[in-house]
Formats: structure tokens, sequence, C-alpha cells
């Protein structure tokens, strides 16, 4: 079985357990709660301080991602058998890939000029999400 088709037969038996989905709505309300964080740390660094976009976004997604961990290990997946800091390791490298996505987003929709810079933050993050929450069930919090 290649990885790709494993992975969408591990996605498709975890979408048949109701347990599942009482987890993926913890993970989106822990995902709201750092989605809100994230706009307002960005809102004051891109726009009360003045800070570039990107930076703002790195910014905004240090302070969101270690609210989110600590949320999903304590309260959506529970701790599990992994130790805190290999799971945090984990985290953060599934969130610098949706951090990328985000970023890549961002970019694009700001290249257009079809939104301003909180509109292009709100979607991007929001299309990253999908991503982060399969990456970390799958295997931050396996």
């Amino acid at each position: 079985m290649t990885p790709a088709s494993e992975l969408a037969y591990r996605i498709g038996a975890a979408a048949r357990h109701p347990a599942n989905w009482v987890q993926l709505l913890k993970f989106g309300l822990v995902g709201g709660s750092g989605y809100l964080i994230n706009l307002a740390v960005f809102v004051v660094l891109a726009g009360s301080l003045g800070i570039h976009h990107v930076i703002a976004a790195i910014g905004a997604f240090a302070v969101a991602v270690t609210n989110n961990f600590l949320w999903n290990r304590h309260w959506t997946f529970g701790p599990g058998d992994g130790p805190a800091h290999f799971q945090a390791a984990r985290f953060f490298a599934v969130s610098l890939a949706s951090l990328a996505l985000n970023i890549a987003v961002l970019q694009l929709l700001l290249s257009t000029g079809a939104t301003g810079e909180l509109t292009a933050q709100a979607i991007a993050v929001a299309a990253a999400m999908p991503f982060n929450f399969v990456g970390n069930r799958l295997w931050t919090f396996a």
C-alpha cells in the first residue's frame, strides 16, 4: 500500500468512529480560540505596531501555537503515552507546515489586492486548519 493510499484508508476509517467527530469538534473549538488569538496578535503587531504582515503572521502564529498545543494535549487528544516534549516537537512541526501554507495563502491573497491584511489572514488561517487537524490526529497525538 502506498503512503497516500494508506493515509486515505486511515482517514476513512477514522471518519466512521463517533469519538473522532467529538475530537474534531474539540479541535475546532481549540482552533477557534487559537484563531481569535492569532488574529488579535496579528492586529496588534501589523496594525498597532506597524510590523510587516509576514513578521506579524509569524508572531501571531507563535502565540496561537502555544495556546493550541496546551489545550489540544490536555483536552482534545489527551496526553497519551508520549512525553510532552516529544509531542510538542511533532505539534510544532505540523504547525510549521501549516504556517507555511498560511503564509502562502496570505501572500497570494494580498498580491491580488482583493482583500485587506486582516481578511487575508483570516482566510489563510482557515485554509490551513484541515491539514493541521489531520497531521496532529494521525501523527502528533496518535
